[in-house]
């Protein structure tokens, strides 16, 4: 027992465990920074594989080095059969996290670096996971529905490539970047508690495909991944612009939470909200989309509202309020929209894993025994 009572810090909430130079985010300001980078310029005019080599080499590539990342990231798609097989044995009501978690792991022994725990062979480690991830949530999606998993088509970048695999068509020039930027704002944020899971397990010089097996398990929990599912759910029972008012203020009368709100870091617009507002109008426009349209007229009012009531408390719309459209109107179904934070997030797990692990500290927190001391032990025929 402690002589002193230390302060507990509940959740590490405020505790800084490392320093890094991937992202900052002003929470109070509501801006958000790749390596130095504003989130709004990386948004406009990178793509997801310039943001992957950027937090792997703390730099922009050059046109050859870009050719080079995308080429190693092409070649590293296709699953092993024995992962697919393992795919196919799995409930088809699973979780589409639970299997994405399984192939993660599943994929440990194929790699042929496994036991390498150098930043270099963690690097092209990095890769191969990221490679990877949309081919299994694309493999998922086809297979839970009784078809054979779409192969990658090497002509198509990242996102392009997995709306293919999710669709078995080439996705238009709007759809494919509506895709890369979606990539891009969930690429990554800071220690987070998966971000932190992949670390504590990194910090044991356990291996990148337990690390990141760890960020993906971690990611499943509603309070993390997944409430952008909620909130479009949310948009859906609405249904009409004139019934948000109404549904708000019953929401906040019994202190339900409205989902798509309110952050924990950021008591300001979420700068990834904004982009993402930005598409939904796009896609209503662009394509045409009833639902889409309808969807943003109601989300549109709820934030209207919600910043009337809560704005004075830095409660405003988050990352998850308009993604949840987005993916949406892509013909994506709503309980891969975890999966999808992860096939964006892996990069940003595994560029912190490999910062830690050039001054790796085991993580080891304490804690503050509370209970009792010497108790008399009772034999059990005495109990």
């Amino acid at each position: 027992q402690l002589s002193q009572q230390p302060e507990i810090h509940k959740g590490l909430d405020g505790i800084i465990v490392a320093t890094s130079k991937l992202s900052y985010i002003d929470g109070a300001q509501g801006k958000l920074y790749y390596y130095g980078y504003r989130i709004e310029d990386i948004a406009e005019h990178a793509s997801f594989e310039e943001v992957a080599y950027l937090f792997w080499n703390g730099k922009l590539p050059t046109k050859s080095e870009l050719e080079e990342l995308k080429n190693m990231l092409k070649e590293n798609r296709k699953l092993p059969q024995e992962v697919i097989d393992i795919m196919k044995k799995l409930p088809k009501n699973s979780h589409p996290m639970d299997v994405l978690k399984t192939a993660v792991a599943a994929l440990t022994p194929f790699d042929p670096e496994i036991d390498d725990n150098s930043h270099e062979a963690n690097y092209r480690k990095a890769i191969r996971l990221t490679a990877k991830f949309p081919t299994i949530v694309a493999a998922w999606h086809n297979i839970r529905e009784g078809r054979e998993p779409i192969d990658p088509n090497p002509n198509l970048d990242h996102a392009a490539n997995f709306l293919y695999m999710m669709f078995g068509e080439e996705p238009d020039e709007f759809k494919a970047r509506t895709m890369d930027v979606a990539l891009i704002l969930h690429a990554e944020h800071g220690m987070n508690a998966s971000t932190f899971s992949c670390i504590v397990t990194a910090s044991t010089l356990s291996d990148m495909y337990s690390a990141i097996t760890s960020g993906v398990a971690t990611l499943k929990g509603p309070l993390h991944g997944g409430a952008n599912e909620r909130a479009l759910k949310m948009l859906k029972e609405i249904g009409d612009v004139s019934n948000v008012e109404k549904y708000i203020d019953e929401k906040l009368a019994k202190k339900e939470r409205i989902m798509g709100f309110g952050h924990r870091v950021y008591k300001a617009y979420d700068p990834r909200a904004r982009i993402f507002k930005s598409y939904v109008e796009k896609i209503a426009e662009m394509t045409g989309d009833e639902e889409a349209r309808k969807l943003f007229e109601i989300a549109r009012k709820v934030e209207e509202v919600m910043i009337a009531k809560l704005g004075h408390k830095g409660i405003f719309p988050n990352i998850d309020f308009y993604s949840g459209i987005v993916y949406n109107a892509l013909g994506i179904p709503s309980d891969l929209f975890t999966p999808i934070f992860a096939i964006a997030r892996v990069v940003g797990w595994t560029a912190h894993v490999l910062e830690y692990l050039q001054e790796n500290r085991l993580v080891r927190p304490r804690q503050l025994y509370v209970g009792e001391l010497d108790r008399e032990f009772i034999p059990i025929d005495k109990r």
